[in-house]
């Protein structure tokens, strides 16, 4: 019938139908990119509140730091008071036992840790000239054991800029006692208020949640799984982060005390607080273990040997068995992702950009894999649909 039909028209008709026909066609897919293309109210909501999140710790970090660190580690205890639940406990009994232990590790912290950490950092700075002393001497003995690579001239310029470098430092270290002064009165406080909040988040987690809700868009279906992905991730690599941490501290500090080494609770402290930073810390926190050391043993003595083999058995053990044990089912970044969210999250808020990047890294992952996306084979098979009907309707 179609076909009689294109016979019978003339060569004008027969192009201006063809056009008419064509034109629908051509409408059907842009409408289908356009569907597929600009964002929905899903998308639209989900970028509202990744903004309003972002927004306010970024300039509401330095007034509202309290508050954001005890939405973190309520986060982080949230996790023991579910098991506590699933057993069968009162949440409210629950959140007190939690509590409780996590008030015992911070006076733990605060009246033992900090104390003893402070004692031999004050330590290792009065000997520091010592150890300058001890350096200097083995550098001018370099010309000597090696003349054709290195000449007494070069040696004066290394000591000279070492001795800039420690003349800065001390400076700084000046003005950063300074400003401590007011820094302790803020830690005071805040360690009056942060327990508190904690207490409070976790007892009454349902009820903050609820008035949340009440502000965030009804339609929040890509909001929830972008948020169930990160709430797995996120908390896996967190606590398997800290008790990596906690192992790798207690594990060093029982080598080095037995071995003999000068200021083990600082290093050891030092070689557990090293993964925070993937691949970086531990290269950095490995030089402060050496030289102390080597300042108290030399190249010769068998405990300088005992505590490299030691410290190299320990990083080998953690990258081989903890590791894998512990991130089985956190994040999957790769390399380079990771250190890129180190370098940007750092440099936004140190210390704690640093702690939380692959955290951070985690959410902006699983935003890109929520992101609706643009697929050719789907616009395709849209414009063959909208051709099948529009062949059925003719």
């Amino acid at each position: 019938m179609v076909g009689d039909r294109m016979k019978d028209m003339t060569p004008a008709a027969t192009v201006l139908t063809m056009t008419n026909q064509t034109q629908p066609a051509q409408m059907d897919f842009l409408t289908a990119v356009f569907k597929r293309l600009l964002p929905n109210e899903q998308v639209v909501s989900l970028a509202i509140i990744l903004a309003v999140i972002f927004g306010l710790i970024y300039f509401l970090a330095s007034v509202l730091m309290p508050v954001f660190a005890s939405v973190v580690i309520a986060y982080l205890l949230e996790g023991l008071v579910g098991k506590a639940e699933r057993w069968g406990m009162p949440r409210l009994l629950g959140v007190c036992l939690v509590f409780s232990a996590f008030m015992v590790g911070l006076g733990f912290m605060l009246f033992y840790l900090i104390p003893l950490v402070s004692q031999q950092t004050l330590e290792l700075m009065q000997n520091i000239p010592y150890l300058v002393d001890q350096a200097q001497l083995e550098i001018l003995r370099l010309p000597q054991v090696y003349p054709s690579l290195i000449t007494e001239n070069r040696i004066q310029q290394i000591l000279l800029s070492i001795q800039r470098e420690l003349l800065s430092y001390g400076q700084t270290v000046l003005s950063f006692s300074a400003a401590s002064v007011l820094g302790l009165v803020s830690a005071l406080v805040y360690l009056f208020l942060l327990p508190m909040m904690v207490f409070f988040f976790l007892k009454d987690k349902r009820l903050f949640i609820s008035w949340v809700l009440k502000y965030v868009p009804k339609n929040r279906n890509l909001t929830i799984q972008v948020w169930q992905e990160v709430d797995t991730q996120i908390g896996n690599y967190v606590r398997g982060k800290i008790t990596e941490v906690i192992i790798l501290w207690v594990a060093c500090y029982i080598t080095f005390a037995a071995i003999g080494l000068n200021y083990a609770m600082l290093l050891s402290l030092l070689i557990g607080l090293s993964v925070i930073i993937p691949y970086i810390g531990a290269t950095l926190v490995t030089f402060p273990v050496v030289f102390v050391a080597y300042f108290q043993w030399g190249f010769q003595a068998d405990e300088f040997m005992y505590v490299l083999v030691a410290y190299a058995v320990i990083q080998a053990l953690d990258a081989i068995v903890l590791i894998p044990f512990l991130f089985s089912e956190a994040v999957n970044l790769h390399a380079v992702a990771i250190i890129i969210a180190i370098l940007f999250f750092g440099g936004l808020w140190g210390f704690w950009g640093v702690f939380f990047a692959i955290p951070l890294a985690t959410v902006v992952k699983a935003v890109l894999n929520a992101w609706p996306r643009f697929e050719q084979n789907h616009l395709v098979a849209d414009l063959n649909a909208a051709d099948l009907n529009k062949v059925k309707e003719n």
